[in-house]
């Protein structure tokens, strides 16, 4: 089963940055490799799934003409709109995918440690919505954490399953395998 908003909502009331992505070396070495694995220097209209407090949105951001970012808590996202206050090209919404999917289209998708939090069922429900809102030769990125988890998939299980929904729409461009997470680069056909 997916996890539910009430899981991530418990984790930042008991800690307002529960993975330490303001500080974490790992995170910051992380955010790095997933900008310079984007093919492109800019994006118009971009979407990131699962924002958090929105570190890696203030630093996606400039390289956006739009970027919609979005969580299924609302405690992070005021720290998010904190973070991200002065950059007028970000929205950033509570949205539980993959149902609360948005009505657009975008030619960057961001998937950063989000796809093993759902369910096999969810998971390919979201690579549809994903398919139908990929601007044509549009990129999908995926990070991924490799270390064993208690959610409903792995990160290799969620990448690779995200992947192999999307391969009749999108092409794994490249792949890299760091001592921790995996990145997945895709373009849409």
């Amino acid at each position: 089963m997916s996890l539910p908003p009430a899981y991530f909502e418990a984790l930042y009331q008991a800690d307002p940055d529960p993975w330490r992505f303001a500080e974490s070396d790992y995170e910051r070495d992380k955010y790095a490799a997933t900008l310079a694995a984007l093919p492109r220097r800019r994006y118009r209209r971009a979407f990131e799934a699962g924002c958090s407090s929105g570190v890696l949105t203030a630093a996606l951001a400039p390289r956006c003409d739009a970027l919609l970012a979005v969580d299924a808590a609302a405690a992070p996202l005021q720290a998010a709109r904190d973070r991200c206050a002065a950059l007028p090209q970000v929205t950033l919404r509570q949205a539980v995918l993959p149902a609360d999917w948005p009505a657009a289209r975008f030619d960057l998708m961001l998937f950063s440690e989000v796809l093993y939090y759902l369910d096999r069922d969810d998971l390919h429900r979201l690579a549809a919505r994903t398919a139908a809102s990929l601007a044509p030769g549009g990129d999908i990125l995926l990070v991924h954490w490799t270390g064993k988890t208690d959610y409903p998939l792995t990160g290799d299980a969620a990448a690779e399953a995200f992947c192999a929904a999307l391969s009749s729409q999108a092409e794994v461009t490249w792949q890299n395998r760091a001592d921790r997470y995996r990145l997945d680069l895709l373009r849409g056909r």
